[in-house]
């Protein structure tokens, strides 16, 4: 190794720094006491020095071993230590680095601004609850923000108060409130509104900075810290660390990405555990790293770029768990994570879902049973209840068991058996059973499983449903023969988005719901009666992905999400502006149009010259159906219908 370093240690930056760099160079790691030899412990291929050096001890060292340079990471009350390293280095000429501590040039963790509105700029990029502990003189400042999303605290004042109601504070997030405020009652009020971070300055112990700083160092807040720090001659350790790992190499990052599984810390696997006990820090959401208990620096974030900026700012973090609820192969975001940290060397530790508990809680098995998260996204959750005879499903948000249940009703599954697993692992576990129509009356905590039995789900796509089936009246209706032919030219896939242009009785928006499963129906009905009817029929069939769109094409098409197919029932003379909105949207779309009328089929044809599609057929469908005549049976045929089929057009230029 060409590198040679002598490291002052006596602190858990030195440790740090032995473990990074044991491989990078010859080290010689100086101890004061058999205590800090001991902190070393365990750390292989160093030279532990133990023994206090003066001056002269420390030139002779340096001139008899030739260090490349010197780090000194002693304590920072060590000032004699830090000024006969600094005397002994420049008397051998030998470069020094000063490892700055909290407390010194800097509070760890803390953001340092120069004013409030620069503090308010800062928090305006970045999301989460603030508590302001600065005064009420200068709130205008963050009035640009969400205040939805701030707490001020101020004197119990008339002139306070109002300029709180002046700056836009709502009245239940003021804090009226004399000072002093211990630790204790600082970390009591960030934590009662999980505050992510907390505003103050620079003031000083005798402005209760130091039990502010300790406040959010307990509960995970990020001080905002207006007004620039004393200086002292150094660099922190990720300044440090970051020059050093341009300089020599440093060994790549580890960051684990941990399932803790549905909660509780009983819950968490031996590996999950011992990556969280072994890190260097914690990221992950608030609700998720209050859980881990391990005592270790916390970053709450949550989004891929947030936690990849995290570890990109705090280049001393070599050793970092990302904790994430539940289990990291299950509806998580280990993957998009994973592909975020680009660079860092990843490993993912599976944890316990919430799914698998709940299935054991209950005796059940969760092989070939569906599986779905409503946490955060929509799901056409009465189309797969219909078509799973086992689903369990992931509630969250405004998504929870009750709402869920709601809409199984609305769509004619209340006599389901279902059940309620709710703060599954935790000591108040509490497990519900009933119908779907009982439950959708309950209440429920938000982060809850629910499991729906269905024996009698129908695992088939239906093509061509009869017309008996479905809610009539005088409003036309695509028959069963031409519907079949029609949905067999729209290869239409699980997860399609579907425009039904004119949806007439919605039986075509029926069978694209219940074939498009994962996807969406959107039916364009000009008709109050016939988008009634299709709204009906969407219930009876239990399609709770069709949503209908009250409006005249083509202007009621505009503002829909691109299609992957298209129906074209009827086009009220406006075919050709139709599909130039489709073609906008998607000219990859796949376009299938019925026509009755010698009109309507030369405009179809017209148009699939203008707009060139690569792919255009023209089938023509006779069909007739049987009809008793006292002892006979006639054949009575149906009007004759072309169905035209389109797609890989493209827009004039």
């Amino acid at each position: 190794m060409s590198e040679k370093i002598c490291i002052f240690a006596g602190t858990t930056e030195g440790r740090k720094l032995a473990e990074m760099l044991r491989d990078r160079a010859e080290l010689i790691v100086c101890v004061a006491t058999e205590y800090g030899e001991v902190v070393l412990e365990g750390i292989d291929g160093i030279d532990v020095r133990t023994g206090r050096m003066d001056e002269d001890g420390m030139a002779d060292l340096f001139s008899r071993e030739r260090f490349s340079r010197v780090i000194d990471a002693t304590h920072p009350y060590a000032d004699v230590v830090t000024q006969n390293i600094a005397a002994a280095a420049e008397k051998t000429g030998t470069p020094v680095i000063r490892i700055l501590r909290a407390g010194e040039n800097h509070t760890e963790g803390a953001v340092y601004v120069d004013s409030a509105a620069e503090a308010a700029e800062y928090l305006k990029k970045h999301d989460g609850n603030v508590l302001i502990t600065t005064g009420a003189k200068e709130l205008s400042e963050f009035s640009g923000l969400d205040m939805s999303r701030v707490w001020a605290r101020v004197l119990p004042t008339a002139s306070s108060l109002e300029s709180c109601l002046e700056a836009g504070v709502p009245t239940p997030h003021i804090i009226a409130a004399q000072g002093p405020f211990s630790r204790d009652m600082n970390a009591a009020q960030l934590r009662m509104i999980s505050a992510d971070y907390m505003v103050t300055k620079a003031s000083g112990r005798s402005g209760g900075f130091d039990e502010k700083i300790e406040a959010a160092a307990e509960t995970g807040a990020v001080p905002v810290i207006i007004g620039q720090p004393s200086q002292v001659s150094g660099m922190t350790l990720d300044d440090a660390v970051a020059e050093l790992d341009r300089e020599l190499g440093l060994p790549k990052r580890k960051v684990y990405v941990v399932g803790i599984g549905p909660g509780s810390r009983e819950m968490l696997t031996p590996e999950a555990r011992e990556a969280l006990e072994n890190c260097d820090a914690v990221i992950g959401a608030s609700s998720v790293t209050e859980m881990t208990g391990t005592g270790k620096p916390v970053f709450r974030e949550y989004l891929p770029s947030g936690i990849r900026r995290v570890l990109d700012e705090n280049p001393s973090v070599r050793c970092a768990a990302v904790a994430m609820r539940g289990d990291t192969g299950f509806f998580s975001g280990a993957k998009n994570l994973t592909e975020a940290l680009d660079g860092y060397d990843v490993k993912v530790i599976p944890g316990i879902s919430s799914v698998a508990l709940l299935a054991a809680r209950l005796g059940v098995s969760w092989d070939g049973a569906e599986l779905v998260s409503m946490h955060g996204r929509d799901q056409n959750i009465a189309v797969l209840a219909g078509r799973s005879e086992r689903l369990f499903v992931l509630c969250g948000g405004e998504n929870t068991p009750q709402a869920v249940c709601e809409r199984l009703e609305k769509y004619g599954y209340g006599d389901l058996d279902a059940t309620v697993g709710e703060k599954l692992s935790y000591a108040d576990e509490k497990i519900t059973k009933g119908r779907v129509s009982e439950l959708a009356e309950m209440q429920f905590g938000t982060l809850s499983v629910l499991y729906i039995e269905n024996p009698g789900a129908l695992q088939r796509v239906r093509t061509g449903i009869p017309d008996g089936e479905f809610e009539r009246s005088d409003v036309p209706m695509t028959k069963s023969e031409i519907r079949a032919v029609s949905m067999s030219k729209l290869e239409i896939g699980s997860d399609s988005v579907v425009w039904d242009v004119g949806s007439g009785s919605g039986s075509v928006s029926v069978e694209c719901a219940l074939a498009a499963y994962n996807g969406r129906v959107y039916a364009v009905e000009k008709e109050e009666d016939a988008a009634e009817l299709t709204e009906k029929n969407a219930v009876r069939f239990h399609a709770d992905n069709i949503e209908v769109v009250r409006g005249t094409a083509p202007d009621a098409l505009k503002d829909l999400p691109a299609p992957t197919h298209v129906f074209i029932g009827g086009s009220g003379g406006g075919l050709e502006q139709i599909i130039a909105v489709c073609l906008e949207k998607n000219t990859d779309v796949r376009i299938v149009i019925n026509t009755v009328t010698l009109e309507t089929q030369t405009e179809a044809l017209e148009c699939a010259k203008k707009f060139g599609f690569g792919f255009f057929e023209a089938v023509s469908v006779n069909a007739a159906r049987s009809r008793k005549a006292g002892r006979y049976n006639m054949m009575m045929a149906q009007n004759p219908v072309f169905v035209f089929t389109m797609q890989g057009g493209k827009l004039d230029e």
